[in-house]
């Protein structure tokens, strides 16, 4: 008899359970294209602030009817990029790891996120070390995956280590497209343990990372769903889980059948325009774990 595949075996067996999240978000009043720090970035091409706001309200609307909390931050003029609030901090048990900006065009981001921490009930860790929050940092169970390549540094890694006393794997980021770690893996699973999944599980583009990198995340996350650089490249990946619902790009149509294949509910939200920017869904998304309210 053949093996039934593992897919299969996960969709048949694995009630997917929802989770409640919390979550900090920032309106893009401010979104333009006026500066290029990633590939995805020309300032040449005319961005249309008002599409970028309907898009960004119908993914606060699918998180509120889903029954997650929405926080937010006020946006900046001046800093059209305040709309990618993942980048503004790590948040693990109430404490907020805040960022420091690898490029000047984002720097003044820093001390608005770090303030709203602080303001809203979060004990804050300053950064000494470039790194640009959950954009680079995803918690998996337990473990931090740390990624670094473009934007956050190797020495980011040891000070998010410190701060939350948790294991860190450090993983390289070599395709520029996926600068950050949230545009290369996706964490499936928010709890691990009682009340979760025995084994948070993720989903990753094996070819965004180096040779060493790849035989880590195989190692540690044989279930892992592997997805093409079709679904990557229209930041597929780029997506937020309860656990249940992952919200995705209507796009990444190969991402959406595999993630059906292992008991998920995929939900499409279009963040075309965002996109413009180099940021997608979880690029607008950062995860308050823990904290007053």
């Amino acid at each position: 008899m053949s093996a039934t595949p593992a897919a299969a075996v996960a969709s048949e067996t694995v009630e997917r359970v929802q989770q409640h999240r919390r979550y900090l978000m920032c309106r893009p009043d401010h979104f333009t294209v006026s500066y290029s720090i990633n590939p995805w970035m020309e300032p040449s091409r005319p961005t249309d602030t008002d599409l970028a706001l309907k898009q960004w309200q119908s993914l606060y609307d699918t998180y509120t009817e889903l029954g997650h909390e929405i926080e937010l931050i006020d946006p900046l003029e001046g800093l059209p990029d305040m709309v990618y609030t993942a980048n503004g901090g790590f948040v693990i048990d109430g404490v907020a790891y805040g960022p420091k900006f690898r490029f000047r065009e984002r720097a003044a981001e820093a001390p608005a996120f770090i303030e709203w921490f602080a303001a809203n009930g979060f004990e804050v860790a300053e950064p000494i070390e470039v790194n640009e929050g959950e954009g680079d940092f995803l918690l998996v169970g337990n473990t931090i995956l740390a990624g670094t390549g473009f934007r956050s540094t190797g020495d980011s890694h040891r000070e998010v280590g410190e701060v939350f006393s948790r294991e860190v794997v450090s993983l390289t980021l070599t395709d520029p497209r996926f600068y950050h770690l949230d545009t290369a893996i996706a964490v499936l699973d928010p709890v691990e343990g009682p009340g979760g999944v025995e084994k948070a599980n993720i989903a990753y583009l094996p070819n965004a990372f180096d040779e060493q990198s790849q035989a880590i995340l195989r190692e540690r996350y044989p279930d892992a769903i592997r997805v093409s650089d079709a679904d990557g490249s229209v930041f597929g990946l780029n997506s937020a889980s309860d656990g249940k619902n992952v919200i995705i790009s209507p796009r990444a149509v190969g991402f959406e059948a595999q993630l059906r294949e292992r008991g998920y509910n995929p939900v499409m939200v279009d963040l075309s325009e965002l996109l413009l920017g180099g940021g997608g869904i979880k690029c607008c998304t950062l995860e308050l774990r823990g904290g007053a309210r």
